[in-house]
């Protein structure tokens, strides 16, 4: 298949981003006493530590920042050299002392974060803002191209292109099984190929919030990358840009009914006692899909109201457990994906503020032939049109059952599972597509 995002016509919304090379401590935008205790809580989880290691860790330049924090902890009697596994001041092994455990113990009671260090809030913002969604402008060729494994009515088809155009919010909507969330993926996979840059962490006013997901942000190698964790690399890596940042795809983050108002906030760990990123910000520069819209543990009045200041302003708002609110950009696309009817969930002035309202429809018997064809021959069923009409008429027409474009990928998945058990060959047999429904179908 031809990447869709080479037909389209991106046009850049802000210049590149890169992360400048930070050689100096004041560069970093946090305090050497601080960095200083990031340190001794590195060495105190994880024991005798080179130069050059520590660096890795801390995600900064051994040259001029970590080579001064070493040898200030050195001074202070914290930590002390064990021995020199190599060539250079950075090969030297260091191990934390007796008051160095007391001070990091003192810096954990504070907060247990050990990782990068973070970058300040205001650099995020910056590059969130330079790194503004590139958004392919399309059109109907290159949707075709994009969703040419789905069968959509022309009148869904046209409505998608615009939608993806605006690069704001859409909310789909129809019945269950109909390729809702298949077309969020396939709006995803055409605007997000492009990369983006993060920071692990931030720092808010002396707060840490983890930012880096593994789960949900994949991480794009550098091209002087290797499986190794060498030295040389780390020096070269660090040499190009700042390390604290991480180069990704950019996101697409599916949340269902496991979404509350509280994750939509600021999440400060008591245990930990730092925060994680909620899942908007976690998917700046990318789509966020609310998925099974409605069925939330919230009212959907709430849950829009939440979402109003940033879809408007592109501008969101988050809370500290001190009270403090931080501003943080907003560069997302917003997905809503319902299969409950609109008017059940919210009123007009609500569904207004949504760009875009798209209704996926049941697919007409032509469209579901079609879509079994397809499935029939990727799983390999052997298909033909006197069982599709028999399947049609004894299970859709005699029933009143409303055809859906999941079921000829369910149903396959049975002719299969049965025919593998009777141990006949999967194909549209009157025997198998009887055994198959009776399988599948739940009269209600």
């Amino acid at each position: 298949m031809a990447n869709p995002v080479s037909a389209a016509r991106t046009t850049e919304t802000g210049p590149r981003f890169s992360p400048t090379v930070v050689t100096r401590v004041e560069d970093t935008g946090l305090s050497s006493l601080w960095l200083q205790d990031l340190a001794l809580k590195i060495f105190y989880f994880r024991g005798y530590l080179t130069g050059f290691r520590v660096a890795e860790l801390m995600a900064l330049s051994f040259t001029g920042i970590v080579d001064l924090i070493l040898e200030a902890l050195k001074r202070d009697k914290l930590i002390e050299v064990k021995s020199q596994t190599g060539i250079g001041d950075g090969a030297y092994q260091y191990a934390i002392t007796g008051q160095g455990m007391i001070r990091a113990r003192e810096a954990l009671d504070r907060s247990q974060y050990a990782g990068p260090a973070p970058v300040p809030l205001s650099d995020y913002n910056a590059a969130i803002r330079k790194q503004a969604r590139a958004r392919p402008t399309v059109n109907s060729r290159v949707m075709h191209t994009c969703l040419q494994a789905l069968t959509l009515s022309e009148t869904t088809f046209s409505r998608i292109g615009p939608a993806v155009n605006s690069g704001t919010s859409i909310f789909l909507y129809g019945p269950p099984g109909n390729g809702k969330t298949t077309i969020a993926r396939s709006i995803g996979d055409l605007i997000l190929q492009e990369e983006m840059y993060i920071p692990y962490a931030l720092d808010v006013e002396g707060h840490v919030v983890k930012l880096y997901d593994s789960v949900n942000h994949a991480l794009v190698p550098e091209e002087d990358a290797s499986s190794s964790q060498s030295t040389s690399n780390v020096q070269k890596s660090s040499s190009k840009r700042d390390p604290r940042w991480v180069r990704i795809r950019r996101p697409f983050i599916m949340v269902g009914g496991e979404l509350t108002l509280a994750g939509l906030d600021l999440v400060f760990n008591d245990v930990q006692k730092y925060y994680e990123a909620p899942f908007q910000v976690k998917a700046n520069g990318g789509i966020l899909l609310i998925d099974d819209f409605g069925r939330q543990q919230v009212r959907p009045r709430d849950l829009l109201n939440r979402w109003i200041v940033p879809l408007e302003n592109r501008i969101d708002y988050l809370t500290l457990h001190t009270g403090q609110k931080i501003e943080v950009p907003f560069d997302v696309m917003v997905v809503f994906s319902t299969n409950l009817p609109p008017k059940d969930l919210v009123d007009e002035a609500f569904l207004r503020r949504l760009r875009h309202k798209i209704e996926v429809v049941d697919p007409t018997f032509d469209e579901y032939r079609e879509i079994f064809k397809r499935v029939a021959e990727s799983k390999g069923v052997t298909y033909n049109d006197q069982g599709l009409a028999y399947l049609i008429q004894e299970y859709y027409i005699k029933t009143n059952r409303k055809p859906r474009a999941s079921h000829p990928r369910d149903l396959c998945d049975q002719i299969i599972d049965i025919g593998r058990y009777m141990g006949t060959e999967p194909t549209m047999t009157k025997d198998l597509i009887d055994r198959a429904t009776q399988s599948y179908f739940v009269e209600l």
